[in-house]
């Protein structure tokens, strides 16, 4: 039976994180949908005068901070997003789920990503890395290992990373794609951030994926009150 877990470890130095959890069992998933697109697309340009030194994006960079990470030269995925938005350049639709996440990211300024459940073996699990893990960077081949002490998210029982410096850069062999059909997607909300609005953006987000990708789903919620769940799927 395997879980979704959050180690003690990153709680004792981020006691008032908290992640949203959308559990997809099934799902169709598009490689362009005209209406994504334009939902993407203008909260893009929403975005597109967002300043970096606004207290959601400053908050990821302090945490990075925290547990050893240069945010400058290792970036928060939430500031990567604004940034590009701010160039004014479009966001890649990669397929329709990527592309949700990334508009309900952008709306809320949280943090998101998902993983195809069908590619990890053991546990989902956030915690703090030995070194000893494997990460193969999204298009990447080359296996690298990530520093002791660094969060990562990663199969607990292969030792491969989803994503590496807890969400500055994805990895390869959990990604999604068309074909994909059982995902978890993670909306990740910082200590300074309210619990509601994780509960909200993971609402909406659930939503959009159930109208556009007729996707059979469950949420939930993980915090220093509840590190872990079973997936049931």
């Amino acid at each position: 039976m395997r879980k979704i877990i959050i180690e003690e470890g990153v709680f004792q130095i981020f006691p008032n994180f908290k992640r949203g959890l959308v559990i997809v069992s099934d799902m169709k998933n598009e490689g362009s949908n005209p209406e994504i697109e334009e939902l993407l697309e203008n909260q893009r340009v929403i975005r597109q005068g967002c300043p970096l030194d606004r207290e959601e994006i400053t908050a990821w960079e302090e945490m990075h901070r925290r547990f050893g990470s240069n945010p400058n030269k290792f970036p928060p995925s939430i500031k990567s997003l604004i940034k590009r938005a701010q160039r004014g350049d479009r966001i890649p639709f990669v397929n329709s789920v990527v592309a949700l996440f990334n508009y309900i990211s952008l709306k809320y300024l949280l943090p998101c990503g998902g993983d195809d459940l069908d590619k990890i073996q053991g546990n989902l699990r956030l915690g703090i890395a030995t070194g000893e893990e494997e990460f193969v960077p999204l298009g990447g081949w080359e296996i690298e290992h990530p520093v002791p002490g660094e969060i990562i998210y990663y199969d607990d029982l292969s030792k491969r990373v989803m994503c590496r410096k807890w969400n500055w850069r994805n990895g390869d062999f959990s990604k999604i794609l068309e074909s994909t059909r059982r995902v978890v997607i993670n909306v990740d909300g910082a200590e300074t951030v309210p619990e509601k609005r994780v509960i909200e953006a993971r609402d909406e987000l659930a939503d959009l994926l159930s109208k556009h990708c007729s996707a059979t789903l469950t949420t939930d919620l993980l915090n220093a009150g509840n590190r872990e769940i079973i997936l049931e799927i």
